[in-house]
């Protein structure tokens, strides 16, 4: 083929396993071939046949196990839903094609994608042999319109007492986390208190892949760029944290802290740039120390390190759990080390195996009501406002 050709091949054919001569390697195959070109019978930015799927109201998570194993998140629970996908080279084809319209590559040789769709949904695909159970999709749909603080309240995520602790977490430009298990919120959450930054606030986002979609009226966003098929071009997390600190930002937000990027963020915090929040999996508030300690040593950073620059750039933690299947926030805690007041109980209600830093509950919610816990006069003593509730 003339560089000519190569040249000009459509761009949804790039990097998809085919840019190299004939023999040199062949990944993509006849049943993918003929799933990329139902692009443009089913339309750019269509999931084929999931988008029924994906446009249902409530509808935050679309799973494809196989071809007849489909099931859907409307934020009650996994539940088990129908979908004609053909046969096993049938998903295949429809993983491949939904990754080309990512602009990723999903082949034999890069069996693992993980991009956005033009329309927003996140695409994770897996493909055997990395997948043991056949083709396996995960979609992460977007709200179109995100959450405002009495819409969470009025579904339940967002206990009523809580209302007035995080309007002036965000209002007072807190450092936080927003930290729970897979699936419980922490995205939409964060989407939701971005709103409440005052309108003159410039936001830099900086996320792996985007998600976040605040309606505030100056956001801007900074994205991963993965390396290209010579392994070239990459712009990883922690170099665009660096990015954004030269961008003017009154706030910066990193969508997951999950390596080395944690290092970055925790020294802008430490440097003036206050009203920064990020998001980090942990399963519990105790645990929110320890997992912080273990990024932080993904970059290097001893825990000593690590405790001396969280205790210093980080005000406070709000955790969600998913409770019957709902998503809630449950707790919110006091960032404190252990030369503070209220070491003592650090020492009981905060984290093992993280010495010099401690998350003190400051309040925990359930169902039956909203209770004050050890960290609540350190949170008044910083944020007077949020006992106004």
């Amino acid at each position: 083929m003339s560089v000519h050709a190569r040249a000009h091949r459509p761009a949804s054919f790039r990097g998809l396993g085919m840019e190299g001569e004939a023999g040199h390697g062949g990944a993509v195959g006849r049943g993918e071939l003929a799933g990329l070109g139902d692009v443009s019978q089913r339309g750019v930015g269509s999931a084929g046949p999931l988008q029924p799927l994906i446009a249902e109201r409530g509808v935050t998570d679309v799973l494809v196990n196989g071809p007849d194993d489909v099931w859907v998140d409307r934020g009650r629970g996994l539940e088990r839903r129908t979908a004609v996908l053909g046969d096993e080279e049938g998903v295949r084809a429809l993983a491949v094609r939904l990754a080309a319209l990512a602009g990723q590559r999903l082949d034999d040789a890069c069996p693992v994608v993980d991009a956005r769709l033009p329309d927003g949904t996140r695409l994770h695909a897996v493909l055997p042999p990395v997948s043991a159970s056949g083709v396996l999709m995960s979609l992460r749909v977007p709200r179109r319109r995100p959450f405002t603080l009495p819409e969470l309240v009025a579904c339940g995520t967002v206990h009523p007492a809580l209302v007035p602790v995080l309007r002036e977490l965000m209002v007072g430009r807190a450092n936080g986390l927003l930290t729970g298990g897979t699936g419980t919120g922490k995205t939409t959450l964060l989407a939701t208190l971005l709103a409440l930054a005052a309108a003159d606030e410039r936001v830099v986002l900086v996320e792996e892949v985007p998600e976040l979609t605040p309606d505030h009226p100056h956001v801007v966003g900074l994205v991963v760029r993965r390396p290209n098929v010579e392994g070239a071009g990459r712009v990883d997390l922690p170099e665009l944290v660096r990015h954004a600190l030269r961008m003017r930002p009154d706030r910066i937000v990193l969508g997951e802290a999950r390596g080395a990027e944690l290092r970055e963020v925790l020294a802008a915090l430490n440097t003036g740039h206050d009203g920064g929040w990020a998001t980090m999996h942990a399963n519990a508030l105790h645990d929110v120390p320890s997992r912080l300690m273990a990024l932080g040593a993904l970059a290097g950073l001893d825990p000593a390190s690590v405790a001396a620059q969280a205790s210093s750039g980080l005000d406070v933690v709000v955790h969600l759990n998913r409770v019957g299947g709902r998503r809630r926030v449950t707790q919110v805690g006091v960032v404190v080390d252990a030369a503070s007041r209220g070491a003592p109980d650090a020492q009981r209600h905060g984290s093992a195996g993280a010495p010099g830093l401690h998350v003190l509950e400051a309040v925990t919610a359930d169902g039956d009501g909203a209770r004050r816990g050890p960290g609540w006069g350190l949170l008044t003593e910083r944020w007077p406002a949020v006992s106004d509730g």
